[in-house]
């Protein structure tokens, strides 16, 4: 079964950023999609807010090649 939500370990090993970053990345992407604080955090979400391709961290995310 995919993925469809995204923590700040998964976001830490994509972006190559430290785990407090990678939290705070996801904090932001939570209070920008109007969620409150302690909700589960989208891959659309998180990909909203970044700018990420959703199909790109989908992918990473589940394990499957980019090709």
């Amino acid at each position: 079964m995919p993925r469809i939500c995204i923590y700040p370990k998964d976001v830490a090993q994509l972006t190559g950023r430290s785990y407090d970053a990678a939290k705070r990345l996801v904090r932001r992407a939570r209070e920008a999609a109007g969620k409150p604080a302690g909700a589960l955090v989208s891959v659309r979400d998180f990909c909203q807010h970044t700018g990420l391709d959703e199909t790109e961290v989908s992918r990473a995310l589940n394990g499957t090649s980019t090709r």
